[in-house]
Order: C-alpha cells, then sequence, then structure tokens
C-alpha cells in the first residue's frame, strides 16, 4: 500500500476529485493549506499587484493499495496540470497497514 499526498491549486480541485471518482479512488482526506514556493512574479487582479510567494493550496491525502498507484499518480498529473509555476507536487510513501475500525479489516480490504 501507498500514501499519496498531492498539494495541487484550489482551481483544479473539484476535476481532480471527479477523476479520482471515474478510477474508484473514492476516499481522500484534503485541507487547504498556504506555502510558499519558487514562484516568483507577482499577478495583478483587477489593479491590485499581490505577491505569489504566499501560494493557497490543497492539500490531498490518498492511501491506495499497490495495483491503484501507477493510476491514481496518472490521473493526478493529468488533471492537476496547468502547465503554469505553481502546479503542485506530489509525494509517495510506503503504509506497513491499515485497519477498518467498524469491521476490523486489515489490508487492502480495509480500503476498500
Amino acid at each position: 500500500m501507498k500514501k499519496i499526498e498531492a498539494i495541487i491549486r484550489k482551481s483544479k480541485f473539484v476535476e481532480v476529485k471527479d477523476a479520482l471518482h471515474e478510477i474508484e479512488v473514492n476516499f481522500f482526506s484534503y485541507w487547504d493549506v498556504t506555502g510558499v514556493g519558487n514562484e516568483k512574479e507577482g499577478h495583478v487582479y483587477r489593479g491590485v499587484s499581490y505577491s505569489t510567494s504566499d501560494i493557497q493550496r490543497r492539500f490531498l491525502s490518498i492511501v491506495v493499495s499497490d495495483a491503484f498507484l501507477d493510476r491514481t499518480i496518472d490521473v493526478l498529473l493529468k488533471t492537476a496540470f496547468t502547465g503554469q509555476v505553481g502546479d503542485g507536487k506530489i509525494f509517495v510513501s510506503d503504509i506497513i497497514e491499515t485497519y477498518r475500525i467498524r469491521t476490523k479489516e486489515t489490508g487492502s480490504e480495509s480500503l476498500k
């Protein structure tokens, strides 16, 4: 099992969520986060210049079986992409074990 942590643009969240549901990744957690990135250029919105050094993003935490890893990463790379600086990052780490509290199931069975 793998844990995928993705930091994406808030504007891409609905598209990413819908694409994850299409490949049957139906459970994940997310948080609104602020981070500091490499983007150096400022933006002007309605005549007001603002710094992009503090970037509003959405942080997704997704645990999948090994069989779902590649397709989940592919969906994230495809749907979160804009081609602009600040599209985000994806991190993958190993998960030793998972448990479903209600049924006491473990491993991949607890993810279904």
